[in-house]
């Protein structure tokens, strides 16, 4: 039962050959068996799992249908999920109990998916390898003493290693597509404002954004479908028709102009990687997809833009964590100076102080125009890179990352060495692209990953291309040694 994928739960629950009740305990089972190697659960929620199967089970026999009805899901740990730790992986939040769902879990439990718990994750989201955690690193079930990918790197390696067929997770700066890339799995960054953001925990609101994380790009069509959609809670959503992603998966690629940019194969690219993008090159060339060069020259300048204005958002956002409100409150406080110095110092851990430190001198008096300020206006030159190069192509396709997954502790006393990994994602984030990685191959045993990027709110586009790709590659079929 572990080894289907979304779409063959589907179909299974749907011929009655198991129950959603059956398929859950299954999993509840291996998680608690197989977890304790990687790490990539917070929080299990067995007891809810239960009522939920049973409640979707008992649709089904009222007649009620739906892909998504009796499937086991989790959710990342940023995700609010009533009465349950929503924890972002820190120790500021590890008390804390949500008093309500975000709005990514109210649908998909409303299209009937059992939650079989929390992910762990990178604290608040800031990290490229879910090394910053309070509860632990996580591992990549393909070598336990590699990283699976950050920041949604336990929702990855859950998946992965077959505890469950899919999970959500958040991309800010490409935290759904590089821990894709690493575990070979499929990953998707919807357009921003396509999914809710109401109720995810912000790290950077103005590129934080919600998707899927699953074995194939069917399945991400068909998580995606239960997130997507118009939310008046939030102010960044859009209210744009969320398209039958599983209906476009089929189409041809008989003409599809794919252009891949001549700056991402520099100096810093694996040569093994460009190799095996190469490839996934000539395999989409025998599907009816025409390549074309083309540039994107802002390319260069997009990590250090990123990395000015996603701090300067963060220590805004994180400045809530006071020790007043909720959230970890330091021991005998001596005034309400030493309550906030104390509180946050003890419940942030070193790469969230960092992020915040750097933030609010961005963001400080005399250096606001000279930082942030500049930071911007890059982010609007890459943006318009690509509606440029979107004037002549139908996608972008590139490496999703530079190198394959680095080993436990390799980077983490050069914080910006982690950084330069995200060299391919961020610009998809700073314009508010959609942008999903797929399985490409393996260096040293690593899982590689191809990236696509499409025009704003072309998930469906981008879902077709990977489909087609994985209906003739056989990558996203590998599964890892004692998972």
């Amino acid at each position: 039962m572990h080894q289907m994928t979304l779409a063959e739960i589907a179909r299974g629950l749907a011929d009655k050959k198991f129950s959603s009740e059956e398929l859950t305990k299954v999993l509840l089972a291996r998680i608690t068996q197989l977890d304790p190697q990687i790490n990539s659960f917070i929080s299990l929620t067995e007891e809810l799992a239960l009522k939920q199967a049973k409640a979707a089970d008992a649709r089904r026999a009222n007649g009620e249908s739906g892909a998504l009805l009796g499937a086991p899901i989790a959710h990342k740990d940023l995700f609010c999920t009533q009465g349950i730790r929503t924890s972002c992986g820190s120790k500021m939040l590890d008390n804390f109990k949500a008093p309500y769902d975000a709005t990514v879990v109210s649908k998909l439990a409303a299209a009937g998916t059992v939650t079989l718990g929390k992910t762990n994750m990178d604290e608040f989201a800031m990290g490229s390898a879910s090394e910053s955690s309070w509860y632990g690193a996580v591992k990549n079930p393909w070598n336990l003493e590699h990283v699976p990918g950050g920041s949604s790197g336990g929702s990855a390696a859950a998946v992965a290693a077959r505890l469950l067929p899919a999970a959500t997770a958040t991309d800010t700066g490409g935290s759904i597509r590089q821990p894709a890339a690493f575990t070979n799995l499929t990953g998707l960054k919807p357009t921003y404002g396509r999914v809710s953001r109401w109720g995810m925990i912000a790290y950077a609101s103005s590129l934080d954004q919600g998707g899927p994380l699953a074995r194939t790009a069917e399945d991400c069509a068909i998580l995606l479908q239960g997130m997507a959609g118009f939310d008046p809670n939030d102010s960044t959503s859009i209210d744009e028709p969320v398209p039958d992603y599983a209906a476009g998966l089929n189409g041809s690629l008989q003409g599809l102009r794919i252009g891949v940019p001549k700056e991402y194969f520099g100096a810093g690219l694996d040569p093994r990687i460009a190799d095996l993008i190469q490839n996934s090159i000539k395999e989409l060339q025998k599907l009816g997809a025409v390549i074309k060069d083309i540039s994107l020259p802002n390319m260069q300048h997009a990590i250090p833009a990123y990395y000015v204005i996603a701090p300067a958002e963060a220590s805004s956002n994180l400045s809530r964590f006071d020790g007043v409100r909720f959230g970890h409150r330091c021991a005998d406080p001596k005034n309400l100076e030493d309550l906030y110095k104390r509180s946050r110092g003890e419940g942030f851990g070193p790469e969230v102080q960092r992020r915040i430190m750097v933030g609010a001198y961005a963001l400080s008096a005399g250096y606001y125009d000279a930082y942030y300020l500049k930071a911007q206006k890059i982010r609007r030159l890459v943006k318009n890179d690509f509606m440029t190069a979107f004037n002549e192509v139908d996608i972008i396709l590139g490496p999703t990352t530079p190198n394959p997954a680095w080993k436990l502790g390799a980077k983490n006393s050069d914080p910006v060495a982690a950084y330069l990994e995200d060299v391919y994602t961020i610009t998809a984030n700073l314009a508010g692209l959609p942008g999903l990685s797929m399985p490409a191959g393996f260096v040293d045993g690593l899982p590689v990953g191809v990236q696509l990027l499409a025009p704003y709110f072309q998930e469906g586009r981008l879902l077709n291309v990977a489909h087609q790709y994985q209906l003739n590659t056989d990558w996203h079929t590998r599964t890892p040694t004692g998972f």
